[in-house]
């Protein structure tokens, strides 16, 4: 049993049982389980994906083997640590993990990452050690101390981002839906990105995501509807030059005044559409509607590959 239930421990746990059934007789039959105090939604993903069961102490368990079959899920941890844990995946904290998986290639000192996600080191230096604490990051010594001590970098860039993207909550942010007359999601996205770059003078700060910012990056699915993160509230007028219509239920725009400014973090043109970062984008289409699951899997195939440099 592992005695954590983070989900690095999970993924240990899962690597140990890979070298545990390669190093076994064929002809032996084994049902890899592993057992925690409580299996998070992370956790309960990697097991899905390696063909491994589970169990927990707080009475859930996913057991399939020949003749047998249990799924229980729904109860609450009851292993909860006292006091108020640091959430690392909070809107501001949520940066270090953001810069982190934008330069999943590279290593950084505490002191260039708090300037580069513009926090204090102090809380920097927390947010880290709570994610070294979990295994999702590693520290390593630097030669030049001068440079601001230890290297930090993701350990495994997939399941950082697969734990963040469990905790994400897209309607944290105020989520403005309306509608605005348009044939379709791309005349409507461009539409309403052409007159957010006319008003830009008047410090409108907007980046696009969402199903049409998907769409921009991979052309891989058609959408309707069209989703903009502004920096500041709306004001009237600009509804108005929009002519947006509150209306939750047609809505074909959402407009999503951010919760934090670091969702514009990496954002650029992409066919003269401000978007955001493929990386913030992967995590915003986890609550979006229509062909968003299979726009995130398609987008996910490309955010690790060929190291992006500058």
């Amino acid at each position: 049993m592992r005695p954590s239930s983070a989900t690095a421990a999970v993924a240990a746990a899962i690597a140990r049982l890979e070298i545990v059934k390669n190093n076994t007789p064929k002809s032996v039959e084994l049902i890899p389980i592993v057992a925690v105090p409580y299996m998070g939604e992370v956790g309960k993903l990697l097991c899905e994906k390696a063909g491994v069961n589970w169990i927990d102490l707080s009475g859930n368990a996913h057991l399939v083997a020949p003749g047998l079959r249990i799924h229980i899920v729904g109860h609450a941890n009851q292993y909860k640590q006292s006091g108020r844990p640091s959430d690392v995946f909070a809107p501001k904290s949520a940066r270090i993990t953001r810069y982190l998986l934008r330069h999943w290639y590279s290593a950084f000192s505490l002191r260039k990452l708090a300037a580069k996600t513009g926090m204090d080191p102090g809380f920097t230096s927390r947010i880290v050690r709570t994610l070294e604490s979990q295994g999702f990051v590693l520290r390593a010594e630097a030669k030049d101390v001068s440079r601001g001590g230890d290297l930090i970098g993701a350990r495994d860039p997939g399941l950082l981002l697969d734990a963040w993207r469990a905790r994400y909550d897209f309607f944290r942010h105020h989520v403005i839906q309306g509608h605005v007359a348009a044939r379709t999601g791309e005349d409507l996205l461009r539409e309403v990105a052409g007159k957010l770059d006319k008003l830009a003078s008047r410090g409108i700060e907007y980046a696009a995501t969402g199903l049409g910012a998907a769409w921009l990056r991979t052309h891989f699915a058609g959408f309707r509807l069209a989703t903009f993160y502004l920096r500041e509230a709306p004001a009237d007028e600009l509804l108005q030059e929009l002519g947006f219509r509150e209306d939750p239920k047609g809505a074909n725009l959402w407009l999503a005044v951010s919760n934090d400014d670091g969702v514009f973090e990496g954002a650029e043109a992409v066919e003269g559409v401000q978007c955001v970062h493929p990386i913030q984008l992967y995590v915003d289409l986890k609550d979006q509607p229509e062909r968003s699951a299979e726009a995130a899997e398609n987008l996910r195939s490309s955010l690790f590959g060929v190291a992006e440099h500058g």
